[in-house]
């Protein structure tokens, strides 16, 4: 999924104050206002993303995270009613409905996938496979059966699509106008349901759906989808998915923020005397030269062999951290040159005495032949 450039998208630069920000979201909330632009649903989707892009930029905590984080995270994603922002910034006289006049929005749905740390540094695209309610194919979404005299004009708005209701108020009788409950703004009921999505216009699908991702994302962001969500009724619009991101662990790499860590292991003498050693890296193996008298938890830095900084120019590290291991057995020749080498460099060995030495210590070491043959004599 392509990132989205709030401050491009409402035409200001990144140093605007509220107010642009404010002027710049009205002229283009009601350009792209579904009132004005029926059955666009380009311009469905363009008006979406304004108030999105408000909600986040008329906010100086999320406008922060934002300009450090990008929209990928969590933390600026709006998850609220966008006619919500609208309503709030133009009040209740702005001559355009709250909501789409016609038919029922689709729901938003939810799935997860794991990924590589390489699928994750290269941006690439995954495909993955989710369950939504799709538009009824037999039926086209219509609802009635093909072919049939399925629908009648509706009886409670008598094809208006709408109905008024009277209220007494402080201010004296009020007449409000609402969408028809029955027929949800069509003017028409379904007498003949269709035989395969009995009439709800949708039925369960599974569709491949390819996920962008944005390079140098870590597990825990969640990513939009839009219009991948569950199909709308009656010419409702379509439904977004939310993709959450898991991170595979990987088998010789772990992950810090942009950095990655490679643990080292190498032997007494190859950390005293030094020596090469073949590196894996995201770009391939890597050669790294490690001096002599290197000590343990030294760390070399490769880099630009990190992860790329998410919303950001530039590249992560790679950071190596000596381990330095002590042999745990050693041959008798090895050992002898342990010694060799602790009496060279002066390094005094103490060798623990233990129980069972002191007691053949204190009973002289005599064996049981020892004592039948002082019996003879």
């Amino acid at each position: 999924m392509a990132s989205i450039d709030y401050y491009e998208l409402l035409g200001v630069t990144k140093t605007a104050d509220g107010k642009e920000i404010k002027t710049a979201y009205r002229k283009l909330a009601l350009q792209y206002h579904p009132d004005r632009n029926q059955g666009n649903s380009e311009a469905e989707e363009k008006f979406k993303q304004i108030n999105e892009a408000y909600a986040v930029l008329s906010d100086d905590e999320k406008r922060a995270r934002y300009d450090r984080f990008g929209s990928a995270d969590p933390g600026v994603q709006y998850s609220g009613d966008i006619f919500d922002i609208f309503a709030s910034v133009f009040g209740g006289g702005s001559g355009f409905s709250g909501r789409v006049q016609r038919g029922v929005p689709g729901e938003d749905i939810e799935t997860e996938i794991t990924i590589t740390l390489e699928q994750a540094r290269a941006g690439e695209t995954i495909q993955t496979e989710v369950e939504r309610l799709g538009t009824c194919k037999r039926c086209n979404g219509e609802r009635a059966e093909p072919g049939s005299d399925g629908r009648r004009t509706c009886p409670t708005c008598k094809g208006a699509g709408q109905v008024r209701q009277q209220v007494q108020s402080f201010f004296g009788s009020m007449v409000t106008q609402q969408i028809c409950p029955e027929c949800r703004g069509l003017g028409e009921v379904v007498t003949t349901p269709c035989n395969e999505c009995r009439g709800a216009g949708r039925t369960r699908q599974k569709e491949s759906v390819d996920v962008g991702l944005p390079k140098g994302i870590d597990g825990g962001y969640r990513l939009r989808i839009p219009r991948a969500g569950n199909a709308g009724q009656d010419g409702g619009p379509v439904g977004d998915l939310y993709v959450y991101i898991n991170m595979e662990k990987h088998p010789e790499l772990e992950r810090e923020g942009d950095d990655l860590i490679y643990q080292l292991k190498l032997g007494f003498s190859q950390a005293a005397l030094g020596s090469s050693f073949e590196i894996p890296t995201l770009d391939g193996p890597e050669v790294l030269q490690v001096p002599a008298g290197t000590q343990p938890g030294r760390e070399f830095r490769l880099r630009g062999k990190g992860m790329p900084k998410l919303r950001q120019v530039g590249l992560g590290d790679e950071i190596v951290i000596a381990n330095v291991e002590v042999p745990t057995k050693l041959s008798p020749r090895a050992k002898e040159l342990l010694e060799a080498y602790a009496q060279e460099v002066g390094e005094e060995i103490h060798e623990h005495e233990t129980l069972v030495q002191k007691l053949k210590g204190l009973f002289g070491g005599k064996k049981k032949g020892d004592k039948e043959e002082a019996r003879a004599s």
